[in-house]
Formats: structure tokens, sequence, C-alpha cells
């Protein structure tokens, strides 16, 4: 499956998940040639075709493509200058989530699963969309995070492909959830210190994950 395939195929399943609604979000992805796919501006994630993806440059220039760009290319093009692992930027308002940042109350360590995969999630103070506050408010977190939450705005993860981007971004949502249903029935119980100390333990061993310093 090709790179801009792999685009079409998790904006469908961001849209059928209910992670955005109408025009929103936005998907990246290093091209071949080493610049950016971006999804279009103004186009519904669940009627993308490889024809709505844009290639720009690292300035943020239209390469190749027709559409307007993502008033959002500045975030995805700070996360690739800053981090040479990762491949594939999602940027989506999932509800349960994107409610957390509204509360500001942090997905803390509740799950195992997620400490291994995405980490502690930050809340990152709000930004006006599209402008430079967006990357200034999430340039102390992107160094230890796979996954952030953009207060009033909803989150963003980031991937070694789009689809494990996708997966990052699922794990967060239902991580969000549960934990709210929890909250319903009584006050749910966080990984420990300790816990958490064994989870970095072993997590290269038995998982094959490198764990960011907490």
């Amino acid at each position: 499956m090709s790179i801009k395939d792999e685009i079409v195929r998790v904006s469908h399943l961001i849209y059928q998940n209910k992670f955005v609604s109408a025009y929103d979000g936005n998907i990246s992805a290093l091209s071949e040639t080493g610049n950016i796919y971006i999804t279009r501006s103004a186009i519904c994630k669940g009627e993308l075709t490889i024809d709505d993806i844009l290639e720009i440059d690292f300035n943020g220039n239209l390469i190749s493509g027709t559409g307007k760009i993502s008033t959002e290319n500045k975030l995805h093009r700070f996360v690739y200058s800053k981090r040479k692992d990762i491949k594939a930027v999602i940027h989506c308002h999932p509800i349960y989530s994107t409610a957390f940042s509204l509360v500001e109350e942090f997905i803390d360590n509740y799950f195992p699963e997620v400490f291994l995969s995405i980490g502690k999630v930050p809340i990152c103070k709000y930004a006006t969309p599209s402008t430079d506050e967006v990357t200034e408010s999430i340039k102390d977190y992107l160094e230890t995070s796979y996954a952030l939450i953009l207060q009033n705005h909803g989150a963003v993860t980031f991937g070694s492909s789009v689809i494990d981007a996708y997966y990052k971004m699922e794990k967060l949502e239902h991580a969000a959830k549960t934990i709210f249903i929890a909250r319903q029935l009584g006050s749910p119980r966080k990984l420990t210190e300790q816990d958490i100390q064994k989870l970095k333990e072993i997590s290269e061993t038995s998982y094959g994950i490198k764990i960011f310093n907490q």
C-alpha cells in the first residue's frame, strides 16, 4: 500500500469512528522524496481521495496537488523538524479526549498498554489554530510524547507510519472514554510509581519499546 493510499484509508477510519466531524482534522506523512503529504483543507475525511492529498515542502510551499493547504501545516512541519523518528502526524477532535482538554484533566497513567505505547499525555496550553502559538504550545512536550491533547482544540498523535499514528489516536480515545466511564462509577486507580518503574524495566526486553523519561 502506498503512503497516499494509507492516508486515504486512515482518513476514512477517523471519520467512521467519529474522531472528526464535517471538514475537521488533518493527516500528514513524509513522502517518498522527503517532502510532506498532507490532506487538503475543507474536505470531509470520510470522502477523501488520493486527489485530496497535497505535497508540500518543509517551508510550506505547494509541490504538487490541487487545493488549499491545511492551515495546520505549521504544526505538522514543526513535528517533523523536531522528531526524526516520526513519519506521520494525525490531528483530530475525538469526543472524549477533547472533553478532557476542556476541563484540563490529564489522561494519566491508568493503563499499562497506554503507558507503553504513548506514555503520559500532556495537555498543551491553548493556542490559536494555524498560528505559531501552536508550535510554541507543544514544543516542551514534543520530545517525550507520542500523543498530545491541545487545550480547547483536540488531540495530536505521531507515529512511524500513518496507521501507527492512527492506532495511537485510537488508543488515546479508548483510554479517555474508559476513564470517563470509570469516574462515573467511583475513583479510578492509577498505576503507582512502582508499577511504572516495573514497566520501564521490562519495556525494551519484553515489548521492544523504548520508554521516554516521564
